[in-house]
């Protein structure tokens, strides 16, 4: 079954259209998002955050802006802005997705069976769009400090398998920004499409801003408890019956940084996640629900939808405990679902379902 275009996510009439100068580089973005931290953008935990940055990957692109700090600027209500980012050109090499494939522990399969082509690995076209979302992100007038932004939820319509070499379009827009218990809460939106505009995968990620507690625009006052939705992942955790163990690395963060490009400092090291208020460094969530993905028996050419929530962040390092159960194989498939969690404490971090579209 093919969703109907009208089931897929769209740009609010509203927005306008915006193609960036370049194309995004998350390494650049990432030091805009200091940069607005130095400027009274972002949260406290933000600034605390520049040292660290200056001495990353990233000191080389950071702007001389960060040598000082502005005052801070207070807004009344929160609004994001309503436009959506536009690249085009966008290209999976093999070098790469191999690269990704092997942080991941994915295999690259067929573009359809028999293929000699190669389809993209729905977790590498993430981090083919998160760049795009990213851009919206760190725009001056967007509300909200990314450093230190706590990734909630992911869902993604894997509409068609996309060959890698393909060209993509991406369009990137923010919305549905709401009140929670813990701040402030903002979905990003992502679509990639062919060049004759048909939509082949569409992602929406949703971003807590702890301690972000300011009104909301067009918002009714509310506790934040509203957030809160029925989970298998809840209190109590029943753990399901373990199919594999997963040893991660101190370095995990640093390796899918490498293959991602997503610096964020809670994700390389421990003081540069303490900057941030983190315990210590923590997998990135996109990296967990890619292994996860991963581990599943999809089959080559099916349409299928994945989303994934995330409870406990994965403090590195870690040996984490994986329930894998797919319900059917090849032509019998019908769904599968995967759950990580910390087997000596018996705390969840993340639950990942698959399901055909």
């Amino acid at each position: 079954m093919t969703r109907s275009p009208e089931q897929l996510p769209t740009v609010p009439g509203a927005y306008e259209l915006v193609e960036p100068a370049a194309k995004p580089n998350l390494g650049l973005l990432y030091a805009t998002a200091g940069a607005s931290a130095a400027g009274g953008f972002a949260s406290d935990a933000a600034a605390r955050a520049l040292p660290v940055l200056r001495r990353s990957p990233l000191g080389k692109v950071l702007p001389g802006s960060l040598l000082r700090r502005g005052g801070d600027r207070l807004r009344a209500a929160l609004e994001v802005p309503r436009v959506a980012h536009v690249v085009e050109g966008l290209v999976v090499t093999p070098e790469w997705h191999e690269k990704f494939c092997r942080v991941v522990h994915a295999t690259p399969g067929p573009l359809t069976p028999g293929s000699s082509e190669t389809a993209v690995f729905s977790g590498a076209l993430h981090s083919v769009a998160f760049p795009v979302a990213m851009s919206v992100l760190t725009r001056q007038d967007f509300p909200l400090p990314v450093m230190g932004m706590v990734h909630l939820t992911n869902t993604v319509q894997h509409v068609m398998d996309v060959a890698v070499g393909e060209e993509l379009t991406a369009t990137a827009w923010t919305e549905n920004l709401r009140s929670h218990r813990a701040g402030t809460v903002v979905d990003a939106v992502v679509t990639l499409a062919r060049t004759d505009g048909t939509v082949v995968w569409a992602g929406r990620s949703g971003y807590l801003a702890k301690g972000r507690t300011a009104a909301v625009a067009g918002e009714d006052a509310r506790t934040g408890e509203d957030e809160s939705t029925p989970s298998s992942l809840g209190v109590p955790f029943k753990a399901p019956q373990q199919t594999a163990q997963w040893s991660l690395p101190a370095d995990t963060g640093r390796q899918y940084a490498g293959v991602s490009g997503d610096y964020n400092p809670i994700h390389l090291s421990g003081p540069s996640a303490k900057a941030l208020g983190m315990k210590g460094a923590i997998a990135h969530g996109m990296y967990t629900a890619s292994r996860a993905l991963a581990a599943t028996a999809v089959p080559a050419g099916t349409g299928f939808s994945w989303s994934v929530e995330f409870a406990a962040p994965v403090l590195l390092p870690t040996t984490v405990t994986v329930a894998v159960h797919d319900d059917g194989r090849r032509e019998h498939w019908k769904s599968s679902r995967v759950t990580v969690w910390n087997g000596e404490r018996n705390k969840p971090h993340l639950e990942l379902v698959v399901k055909p579209l």
